[in-house]
């Protein structure tokens, strides 16, 4: 590569038997460190190697090191698991940074170890752009190196492919499939390397006019397939493209009879899946595209961001203060819900001379559509406006990092949770993406120490919020807004229109799971993923007759559930507005280490903690503030069999309320503390 980054491989070499990987590291990334090695690290667990790694090169301001990885040599460690995960650990005096490699993106999953006959060892680039090693079957891989569109529209596709290692020389086609499902072959050109280490290259031909219909738009992707002398016909997965050889995306106009047609050739966003698109060209519909295209690449620049924060400050001090103006949120704008909510309807209802506005994000304004609110685009030109003139602002997560208080607004952080899990500075590891340990605590910091007020449902929160946030200014100890809601609207009549606008037959009793998500378990930044281990077709079996199940994953899991054949039975609300409606229905609680059962205790029915990964959540993960397994208001069971045993014993009557529990977490809700918090903040 002509370009040093750090924590980037920059050459690796493979000669049969082990990997030799070199790898840039900046001077100034280890200086302050006392040592520093590599390991490999098999994913979602704490099984780590310490792999040793020698002085290769010096260049600029980096040293190079080289990594040498005999996949034999640790077989005994490669048999534990098949996703493993390359990073350097710095470490200073107890303190460990762990951070990943990153990839060069150069064909290095070409480069394969065979375990056996089937089983491959091999290097490739995750979508985040690291470096991981896998364990698979072995599969026929194939991926576009160069690409070409002559201006008669003709599409040239050169490329690498490595067949599985007992396919014999063999009949190779491109399969094209369009976006109605209809696919094509065409024969292409191949040559076999007659080196066991080198990759074969193909190439292909098609002519695009084909899909270049009247009326149409289309969508093209790419398989290879192998017809081996038997007839067994071997696909590959969909064909990836060397993204960073080439400029993309590549876009032509061309003319057919009368018509127009713009194709567009591109990777795809995460998987670098290679995409055609062919659709009419329209002029005023492509200066669309083009305006749509730079505005939200300049949305997402860093010279936006620049620009706002400047605007920000700015505003923020000529701009006349609203002495009743305030500015609610709700997770990022994403809902209409918790604190913020409990505190706005409150104000709504006894405090008319305040102007109340909500910020939105503009992916989820279906949740906040046909309310009789105002409200305002987050990040938008009037969102600026808005903001900077508020006395008052009202969230209950971290505003982004880069908003600047002004000296006039009065910051309530409501926050959203009494906490079980550790937070912020008491966290001894941050698995999130996009960011470290070490940066995410500043960061927190940093934005707490703008909060002027900090709500604490408890005494045991308000301990654990001063010290984990570094909280230095007034804690509201009122008990938490959103939970006015569990003593106000609680009568049969409330539950009964609950379970109408949810769907649900009243006469069904209900069971709400409700599972936190795992800081380690994502696809990208702000994308987190959620593999459902509860067995709801058992679940039904036992409990169909009677119950449904509702499921309510936490709002930063984006993943959609598969619930086909369990209609009638289980109820996907995951992305209803506000999860208190979910509380009064439920006739009982699942759930595991996420603070709704902090909220749901003040109902004093049953609750029951499905914690088949407890050990690793509490070890590795979070860890907790206290003694969960001793103290749970409820059994802890592993697998659904044992859940449905816990569940089926409180039907008989054999739940009573954890009085101890209630008494220490629950004794300040009472249906005021919406009351309380706006007697103290808005005086």
């Amino acid at each position: 590569m002509s370009v040093i980054l750090n924590r980037t491989i920059q050459d690796i070499i493979f000669d049969g038997k082990t990997f030799s990987l070199t790898i840039a590291i900046k001077n100034s990334f280890i200086d302050s460190y006392d040592s520093f090695h590599f390991e490999i690290i098999q994913r979602n667990t704490e099984n780590a190697y310490v792999i040793p790694y020698h002085f290769a090169n010096s260049l600029d301001d980096y040293n190079l090191y080289q990594v040498d990885i005999n996949p034999q040599e640790l077989a005994d460690f490669f048999s534990q698991g098949n996703t493993f995960d390359l990073g350097i650990v710095r470490i200073k005096g107890e303190e460990e940074v762990y951070s990943r490699v990153k990839s060069n993106y150069d064909n290095i999953e070409f480069l394969r170890y065979y375990l056996t006959d089937k089983l491959i060892f091999y290097p490739a680039t995750t979508k985040m752009g690291n470096v991981s090693f896998y364990i698979k079957e072995d599969f026929l891989l194939a991926k576009i190196d160069e690409l070409t569109i002559s201006t008669d529209t003709n599409l040239t596709l050169q490329g690498l492919f490595l067949p599985p290692k007992e396919v014999e020389q063999s009949n190779i086609e491109l399969q094209i499939s369009s976006s109605n499902d209809e696919s094509t072959r065409i024969p292409i050109t191949h040559k076999y390397s007659s080196d066991e280490l080198s990759n074969h290259i193909f190439q292909a031909d098609l002519n695009l006019s084909e899909y270049m219909i009247k009326n149409h738009s289309d969508f093209l992707k790419f398989h290879l397939l192998l017809t081996t002398p038997n007839g067994q016909v071997i696909q590959s997965h969909r064909i990836k493209i060397n993204h960073v050889k080439q400029n993309y995306p590549v876009r032509k106009v061309f003319i057919k009879g009368k018509e127009k047609y713009r194709v567009t050739v591109k990777p795809t966003q995460q998987s670098k899946y290679l995409s055609i698109g062919i659709t009419e060209y329209k002029l005023l519909k492509e200066l669309k595209q083009t305006y749509k295209e730079k505005w939200i690449h300049f949305r997402r620049s860093k010279e936006l961001l620049k620009i706002f924060t400047y605007a920000f400050r700015v505003l923020g001090r000529i701009m006349p203060v609203n002495k009743k103006l305030v500015m609610f949120e709700s997770f990022h704008g994403k809902q209409y819900s918790d604190n913020p909510r409990a505190i706005y309807e409150y104000m709504q209802k006894n405090n008319p001379e305040y102007k109340l506005v909500w910020s939105f994000d503009r992916r989820h304004f279906a949740g906040f559509q046909g309310r009789d609110i105002k409200m305002v685009r987050r990040f938008s030109i009037r969102w600026l406006l808005v903001m900077t003139r508020a006395k008052y602002w009202v969230t209950n997560a971290r505003l982004p990092l880069w908003i600047p208080k002004p000296k006039h607004t009065i910051y309530l952080q409501t926050w959203h949770g009494t906490p079980l899990k550790r937070l912020a500075a008491d966290m001894e590891e941050v698995h999130m993406p996009g960011t470290n340990t070490e940066k995410y605590k500043k960061n927190f910091i940093n934005e707490a120490s703008k909060w002027d007020y900090l709500i604490s449902p408890n005494r045991y929160s308000s301990k654990i919020f001063r010290r984990a946030f570094q909280f230095q200014n007034e804690m509201l100890e009122t008990g938490y807004p959103r939970n006015d809601f569990l003593y106000n609207k609680n009568t049969e009549e409330d539950v009964a229109k609950v379970k109408s606008r949810l769907g649900i037959a009243t006469e069904k009793k209900v069971i709400l799971y409700a599972p936190t998500w795992r800081d380690n378990q994502f696809y990208r930044k702000g994308k987190y993923k959620f593999h459902l281990e509860l067995d709801l077709e058992k679940m039904r079996d036992a409990f169909g007759d009677s119950y449904v199940v509702v499921l309510r994953l936490h709002y930063l899991v984006s993943e959609n559930l598969d619930i086909s054949g369990l209609e009638g039975f289980v109820y996907d609300f995951s992305t209803h507005e506000d999860i208190r409606d979910l509380y009064v229905a439920a006739d009982m609680l699942i759930t595991d280490y996420s603070s709704v059962f902090f909220d749901y205790a003040n109902l004093k029915r049953p609750m029951f903690f499905f914690v088949y990964d407890i050990e690793e959540y509490r070890d590795n993960l979070r860890g907790f503030y206290f003694d969960f397994e001793e103290k749970a208001p409820g059994p802890l069971t592993r697998t659904t069999d044992e859940l449905i045993v816990e569940i089926q014993q409180a039907e008989a009557g054999e739940f009573t309320y954890n009085k101890d529990f209630y008494q220490r977490f629950c004794y300040l809700e009472d249906g005021n503390a919406a009351k309380r918090v706006v007697q103290n903040v808005f005086k």
